[in-house]
């Protein structure tokens, strides 16, 4: 049975998270000063990074919730304790730079309009629907999904096949009618094929590594695979 909807992680998929973040914390430090502990702003930057995947990962595993993991990660970084308003309230600040850095990939909108009239589209994310509803929203593209999924009002997360499944089931769809796109090729890619459905690794670092997925680097690449002009089997047909 050919796809019929296509399912869409957000952040360093559709959204350039990676690149608004640095860029927004690296100007909130230009204000708030760099912390004692780290050398140089690059070294505070990669810290920074590496406080997010963990305390993020703590969220999506139930030991805290997405306001609590904001507050741990600056507490962490800053090196001091902090009232939950102190850490809210700076968190706050650097997310003022951040989201001024918002940005789409330039592949993202082009694709969706390629896409618009073949196939539906939905989001299944492990974040925070009210956040991810006001990225999307900021981002102008919010009319384009008809479902949204996201992990902290769901109870599970992705690599979990629950969630694939409720994503799913939002649509009104099977698995295997649906493709998943994430630039993640376990909790995405792995994760939606063992789930049922086609899980499609967006590698836009050319990272590469797996054969075992069906990868594509740009989503200019994208409509040809769902089109069926390659072969779903043949991952390496990208690379």
């Amino acid at each position: 049975m050919p796809i019929r909807a296509v399912l869409w992680d957000i952040d360093d998929t559709i959204f350039d998270y990676a690149n608004a973040d640095r860029t927004g914390m690296r100007q909130h430090l230009e204000l708030e000063g760099l912390p004692e502990a780290y050398a140089s702003v690059d070294v505070a930057l990669d810290a920074w990074k590496a406080l997010s995947v963990r305390h993020w990962a703590r969220m999506t595993a139930g030991e805290t919730d997405f306001r609590g993991q904001r507050r741990d990660r600056v507490r962490e970084f800053l090196s001091r304790e902090l009232e939950d308003a102190e850490a809210e309230a700076w968190f706050g600040r650097h997310a003022a730079h951040y989201e001024a850095a918002w940005a789409l990939f330039p592949d993202v909108l082009p694709v969706l309009d390629l896409l618009a009239h073949d196939y539906r589209h939905g989001i299944l994310s492990n974040a925070n629907t009210d956040h991810q509803q006001h990225k999307l929203t900021t981002l102008g593209i919010r009319d384009r999904f008809e479902a949204m999924v996201c992990a902290v009002e769901l109870g599970i997360s992705k690599p979990e096949a629950g969630a694939f499944h409720a994503a799913c089931e939002e649509l009104a769809l099977d698995p295997h009618e649906v493709a998943y796109v994430g630039d993640e090729p376990d909790i995405d890619a792995s994760g939606a094929v063992a789930a049922g459905l086609t899980g499609i690794w967006l590698d836009r670092r050319g990272r590469g590594g797996r054969p075992d997925l069906v990868t594509i680097t740009g989503l200019d690449q994208l409509p040809a695979l769902l089109a069926g002009q390659t072969r779903f089997g043949a991952p390496d047909t990208f690379r």
